[in-house]
């Protein structure tokens, strides 16, 4: 760091990067934490009052991802034209805005269509907020700050896995319209604060980005980028593809998980609200110990040794073994969730370098939608058939053990 950057450290004892990293969070705790991960907690309750299906739940989540899809191309024009902080605040109020409009709604036509917008909204704030690592982070500090603002996600489980069944045990049937409404307008209260933190890059407050100054992005020439322009192209489509299968199988777990333990194995609400709330408690720490983990032994080991996790944990859930062995699953699943995440923020950052790190995240976000689409329908329509989603969780464990041989395959980021 130059003078200036430390003479201004010096004076405020924080980096503004942790700032916007603490902000992240809470964007992260809006956008997908109650945006998308509520839905697991909120599905049971509000799929018996409105009488949906296995297959109906399943396209609410489809639908979600759709909406999600669409926001990656949005969020790079958004965040083009007015900057990744509007763009992101913006998003929000398209979530809290939508959860609230669901807690209104009479049927699934209304629910799906509601829910595609918050995913919508979910993209503009998630893809502009990844990019925003590589502007404030250089290479060694990457991973431990997209991992902490991915904490974000496991305190929204923890809050719904104990908020909803306490509403639904204290207004009873229609518990999940207040649930929805409560989460919708938290989410508005999180744009705002978005709006007022969030800057676009470390100029803004005359500060460099930080992490060790000999990992500067400004030591990478036009030239060099060029000359590596098909090789990073192809690796982008590499991490697409191992991101896609992440896509897929953790958004059977996060949908059906709650509701298989209700419907398959005997749980009340509230005792699989609690084991959800599990889930968020060690997924807190999911991302700041794997973002730690890749920065010290490289993206492609760290992410060889989650995808092993969650194969483990996709197992035993599918193996219909004994309970003790479904807790092994939770808590498995909840320490891995969010380090694949994380990892790829990081790791867009180190191949491609900040200018083109939210173009390269929206990109392998198009394989990541395509997954989450295609997981969560095919799952229930599966369930539908068999009676049981061991099937769909079996699908899982196979697809997960892909990934780790085809990370094998993917090639080493040069120095940034």
């Amino acid at each position: 760091m130059n003078a200036k950057t430390q003479a201004i450290e010096g004076k405020t004892q924080l980096h503004y990067g942790w700032i916007i990293t603490i902000t992240g969070m809470a964007v992260l705790f809006s956008c997908l934490g109650l945006g998308r991960f509520s839905l697991g907690m909120l599905l049971p309750s509000m799929g018996s009052s409105l009488q949906l299906n296995y297959s109906q739940m399943g396209l609410i989540g489809t639908g979600n991802f759709v909406g999600y899809m669409i926001s990656v191309v949005l969020a790079g024009i958004f965040a083009r034209a007015i900057g990744a902080r509007w763009t992101i605040s913006i998003g929000l109020v398209l979530v809290g805005g939508s959860m609230v409009l669901i807690s209104r709604a009479m049927g699934f036509a209304e629910v799906i269509t509601l829910y595609v917008a918050t995913g919508v909204g979910s993209g503009l704030a998630n893809v502009p907020l990844m990019g925003l690592v590589s502007h404030w982070f250089l290479k060694s500090t990457r991973g431990r700050a997209a991992g902490t603002m991915l904490s974000g996600n496991g305190l929204a489980i923890v809050f719904t896995g104990f908020f909803v069944p306490w509403v639904n045990a204290d207004l009873g049937a229609e518990g999940w319209r207040m649930g929805w409404l409560t989460i919708g307008i938290i989410s508005l209260v999180i744009a705002a604060i978005a709006a007022l933190l969030l800057r676009n890059e470390p100029g803004e407050k005359g500060l460099m980005p930080l992490g060790k100054a000999n990992q500067s992005p400004a030591s990478f020439s036009h030239k060099s980028v060029q000359k590596k322009k098909k090789s990073n192209k192809w690796t982008m489509t590499h991490l697409g593809c191992i991101y896609a299968i992440f896509g897929t199988t953790y958004a059977v777990y996060v949908t059906f998980i709650v509701t298989t333990m209700v419907n398959e194995r005997g749980f009340g609400e509230g005792t699989a609200g609690t084991f959800w709330a599990v889930v968020g408690g060690l997924s807190i720490f999911s991302g700041p110990l794997f973002g730690w983990l890749s920065d010290r032994l490289g993206r492609k080991t760290g992410m060889m040794v989650v995808y092993t996790l969650f194969t483990i944990a996709y197992a035993l859930v599918a193996a219909n073994l004994p309970d003790l062995f479904l807790y092994a699953s939770i808590g498995i699943f909840g320490l891995a969730v969010w380090s694949i995440p994380t990892i790829m923020s990081a790791a867009v950052g180190d191949y491609m370098g900040p200018v083109q790190a939210v173009k390269a995240f929206g990109f392998i976000t198009l394989f990541f939608g395509a997954g989450q689409i295609t997981g969560p329908a095919v799952a229930g329509f599966l369930a539908d058939i068999t009676g049981t989603f061991s099937m769909a969780f079996l699908l899982c464990a196979i697809l997960t053990a892909g990934a780790v041989v085809l990370t094998c395959f993917l090639r080493q980021p040069d120095s940034r």
